[in-house]
């Protein structure tokens, strides 16, 4: 065996060895990666939705504020109201109505005074004496504690004037006065007519009663055209007490 040979022999073994050696490592390789653990997820990835099959509520409507579920205040208008009374005109009315129970204030003025509005007349002279030249500020008989003012529901005071008118002119005074169940002499000569919105004055109503100023009282139960307590004239046409009518907030028509 020469020298030549020997060496090709070597050279031969060496690169088997290198085959082997590379055949035995790329496994190694291989399963090293199959065992290196997935990395972890991170807390950032948002959880999957959950799906359901039941169909979303509809949001309940919120009550209105500043309520518990209350109807929120209106700025409706009172029907009927007994107007802005004092103290002492206060404590009247609420005795006046225990003595016509179950007929008080209120109930008066719904069955009789729907339209909250009122009228009076006057006649002339004492319009200009005790209205006109004092320049007075409130309609009635006056006194320390109010000015006191018998007053009927316009429609009824405009029908009796209506039907009270002469046909050449002026009215007839026993008509209207027996309309109004009130004497014929004071319905005699030029009247004026007084017309107030309660509503709008805001002015204090109240069942009349025995003490107030005006009132002529019933001497026995013959009397006619005297003062009944109950709301009514001796008429049957209803009436109120009205405290302190202001003056400027009145309408006033001539009646000839």
């Amino acid at each position: 065996m020469t020298t030549k040979t020997i060496l090709r022999g070597l050279a031969r073994l060496s690169l088997g060895a290198m085959l082997l050696t590379a055949c035995k490592t790329e496994p190694e390789s291989t399963t090293k990666k199959a065992d290196e653990p997935a990395p972890a997820k991170t807390t950032d990835e948002p959880a999957p939705a959950k799906t359901t099959d039941e169909p979303a509520k509809p949001a309940e409507p919120e009550p209105p504020a500043g309520s518990d579920g209350e109807p929120a205040p209106t700025d409706e208008v009172v029907a009927v109201s007994t107007g802005e009374c004092n103290e002492t005109q206060a404590e009247i009315s609420k005795q006046a109505d225990e003595r016509a129970a179950p007929h008080g204030i209120i109930a008066h003025l719904e069955k009789n005074f729907p339209s909250m509005s009122v009228s009076w007349l006057m006649k002339e002279s004492p319009y200009q004496k005790y209205v006109v030249e004092t320049k007075a500020e409130k309609f009635g008989r006056c006194n320390e504690t109010a000015c006191y003012l018998f007053a009927a529901p316009t429609e009824v005071i405009q029908a009796a004037v209506d039907g009270a008118q002469l046909e050449g002119g002026g009215h007839d005074a026993a008509k209207l006065g027996e309309a109004l169940g009130l004497p014929a002499a004071n319905m005699e000569g030029p009247l004026r007519m007084m017309t107030l919105d309660l509503r709008a004055s805001k002015s204090c109503v109240r069942l009349p009663v025995d003490e107030d100023p005006g009132v002529w009282k019933c001497q026995n139960e013959e009397d006619k055209d005297c003062f009944k307590f109950g709301g009514y004239t001796s008429g049957g046409v209803p009436e109120l007490m009205v405290l302190d009518a202001p003056v400027a907030a009145t309408t006033v028509r001539e009646i000839p």
